[in-house]
């Protein structure tokens, strides 16, 4: 399983190839935070940093938020406050679809989007 760390790495490094700009100097002045945190971050010696910086490191990246605070075993805020009012009901519907496969969850993700409540 990748790490936060080397994945931001992997996916840094590979836009870096193209573009410049995706330095850690220049990635991490643009998410506001030191090079040198950044690169600690990337070579896992510090856990993932908050769930802000993250979303400004998926934004600058290009990355999916949830899934990069995913993977750097958080969640975002948002959701955690739709969780704590209903928490019953959303660990019975996670927990139900444990198993699904993913084309399942999309159809019920498309059905819970599109639906008329």
């Amino acid at each position: 399983m990748n790490s936060f760390g080397s994945y931001l790495r992997r996916q840094r490094e590979a836009l870096r190839l193209k573009d410049r700009a995706y330095s850690v100097r220049q990635v991490a002045k643009r998410v506001g935070i030191e090079p040198a945190y950044l690169s600690k971050i990337e070579r896992d010696e510090v856990p993932p940093p908050s769930e802000e910086a993250i979303g400004r490191i998926a934004e600058v990246l290009g990355e999916d938020r949830d899934a990069l605070l995913a993977l750097g075993g958080k969640v975002s805020s948002d959701l955690l406050e739709l969780i704590r009012r209903h928490p019953v009901a959303f660990a019975e519907l996670i927990r139900g679809l444990r198993d699904a496969p993913t084309d399942a969850l999309l159809r019920v993700v498309r059905e819970v989007r599109d639906g008329d409540w």
